[in-house]
């Protein structure tokens, strides 16, 4: 493998990861601006508020987003194979 392969191939993983991870990342976001915005508005300043409705939402994303984030990770193993094989 040359070095421009080995780059393309390191560019094609870290675009695989923040396609994977975008999905968990963005429910995240809105979970904890949505909880948030509700503890502002009734002052309730609980600790396990703010974490047990990201953590169920980021659960029940991953298990939506699964067949998608396997396609994927297929897919960039089928890459990193044919390049091995080369």
């Amino acid at each position: 493998m040359t070095g421009p392969q080995v780059l393309d191939l390191a560019r094609e993983a870290i675009y695989v990861l923040i396609v994977v991870s975008a999905p968990m990342m963005l429910v995240g976001l809105g979970v904890g601006l949505v909880v948030s915005l509700f503890q502002a508005l009734t002052q309730i300043q609980e600790m396990t508020l703010a974490f047990v409705p990201k953590i169920v939402a980021i659960f029940l994303t991953l298990l939506l987003t699964l067949p998608f984030i396997g396609s994927k990770l297929s897919g960039l193993m089928a890459l990193i194979s044919e390049q091995i094989i080369r």
